[in-house]
């Protein structure tokens, strides 16, 4: 027989007070006695009481809980900016709901509806993939309830938004491979419907247009980040009558897999095909060889956002502020573009 939760009314009867004696020795008001304080919070401990949250949001209007829903967990970009999203939470007294949606927008929507039923004070979230209708999240709007998007955004909503500088990072990551003497220069890039694909795609093309490379099509290839497919586009890519000498790709996490292709393919990296990633992933810099990338201030991301979204619950809706802050990247060169030398 499935065992139920101790509550108030089991400590009350133990200790034959009232209710409202030991809702207020567990809130540590001043009017109960520290003994009677004491022996109420030894029994609740003895019992393993817990507080009913859901009771007290709908008591106080206010659940203390924010959720946070974000399109996958593969490498460490995410967990990474969940957890630093949390510890603000925590220090500002919020507990946190996260949701992942492996990349598929029915299940952002059925998370969107979950962080609705478990009365969330505030919502950060990063789109998926499939993303086009934001229904489901104006409807926390509607409700007064705050949104933030970090890294991948809903540029048509005006809410608070954390992001890069995505097309600075992608043009300092292309120019450095113009300066390692690399011209036929491709791009794995993400789905159009992403900003962050966009601004990318657009600091790739700017930085060969300041070299006057010509902008080539073919080395172009917008994809769904779906693993499957990277060795469809790469083996594409080498096919070509004059095949690319590197490769800037979207993130990390397709970046290693392309090496990992190449190297089973018997090319030399960086000599044959060089490799830029984009975010630093934390296997990255375990790779072989290790991958050149734009490193974003991942905790910062967390951390900023976690606060504004704090700073948007403590105002009233009337007076909420749609800033949106862009935070600086910064390229980590290593040897998938610059090859290592050796002392004799």
């Amino acid at each position: 027989m499935k065992k139920r939760q101790t509550t108030i009314t089991d400590i009350a009867k133990k200790l034959h007070i009232s209710k409202s004696t030991v809702s207020r020795a567990l809130q540590n008001h001043p009017n109960v006695s520290q003994k009677t304080r004491k022996a109420v919070l030894d029994l609740a401990n003895e019992m393993d009481y817990r507080r009913n949250l859901h009771a007290l949001s709908l008591l106080n209007r206010k659940s203390n809980t924010i959720g946070i829903i974000v399109p996958e967990l593969i490498g460490s970009y995410f967990p990474q900016m969940i957890i630093s999203a949390q510890k603000e939470a925590i220090k500002a007294g919020y507990n946190i709901i996260i949701s992942q949606c492996n990349e598929c927008y029915k299940d952002e929507v059925e998370n969107a509806k979950l962080m609705l039923a478990y009365q969330v004070d505030g919502l950060l979230i990063s789109l998926t993939k499939e993303t086009r209708n934001y229904d489901h999240l104006e409807i926390f709007l509607r409700k007064g309830i705050p949104v933030v998007f970090f890294n991948r955004i809903c540029e048509k909503m005006i809410v608070p938004k954390v992001i890069v500088d995505d097309y600075e990072g992608a043009f300092l990551a292309v120019e450095h491979l113009i300066e390692t003497n690399k011209r036929r220069i491709a791009h794995l890039g993400g789905p159009p419907s992403l900003a962050i694909s966009r601004h990318r795609l657009n600091g790739y093309k700017d930085a060969l247009k300041k070299h006057q490379i010509p902008i080539d099509e073919e080395l172009i290839v917008s994809f769904d980040l779906s693993f499957e497919k990277i060795n469809i586009y790469l083996q594409y890519f080498l096919s070509l009558q004059s095949p690319p000498d590197a490769i800037f790709v979207i993130n990390d996490t397709t970046a290693i897999e392309v090496i990992q292709l190449l190297k089973r393919k018997g090319l030399r990296i960086p000599e044959d095909v060089a490799v830029v990633g984009f975010s630093d992933d934390y296997a990255s810099a375990l790779i072989d060889p290790p991958l050149t990338t734009v490193a974003q201030p991942i905790e910062l991301i967390g951390a900023t956002a976690a606060k504004m979204l704090i700073e948007q619950i403590d105002r009233d809706v009337s007076e909420w502020k749609a800033v949106t802050k862009m935070l600086k990247t910064n390229l980590v060169i290593r040897q998938s573009t610059v090859k290592l030398k050796h002392n004799n």
